[in-house]
């Protein structure tokens, strides 16, 4: 049985964001990822990895020389979690709440608008 993992903090977030983008990678492959955003250090990547891994967040390969990570679970899936994290914790789930503040918070382009309709009108089919 795998475990369940638990809440990515922010700079584990970037590190599983590369992990999504690029798939299976090494330290040094996540590493240099990150160094194109913002300076980062080797050891500083490895040790995150360390523990994401301790946390069921990441799985590691070592039938390799260099160890290789990859996220365990999508990211959609992680991602869905945390939007209902969110949405019980602060919106005490309303999900009207949620959409309102964060519409309010941030102009969305006319493309989100549209997509966001698209998923109501789908959900409201789903449902029936």
């Amino acid at each position: 049985m795998k475990p369940t993992p638990r809440k990515p903090t922010t700079a584990e977030l970037e590190i599983l964001r590369v992990l999504w983008r690029r798939g299976p990678s090494t330290v040094r492959e996540v590493h240099h990822a990150l160094n194109e955003e913002k300076a980062t250090g080797y050891t500083s990547v490895l040790k995150f990895l360390q523990i994401m891994t301790a946390k069921g967040l990441v799985r590691r390969n070592e039938s390799q020389r260099a160890h290789v990570y990859e996220a365990w679970l999508p990211a959609e899936q992680t991602k869905r979690q945390l939007a209902g994290d969110m949405l019980e914790r602060v919106f005490e789930g309303s999900a009207s709440q949620l959409m309102m503040h964060a519409l309010a918070g941030r102009k969305a382009s006319r493309e989100e608008v549209e997509e966001l309709r698209r998923l109501l009108d789908e959900y409201e089919r789903n449902r029936r």
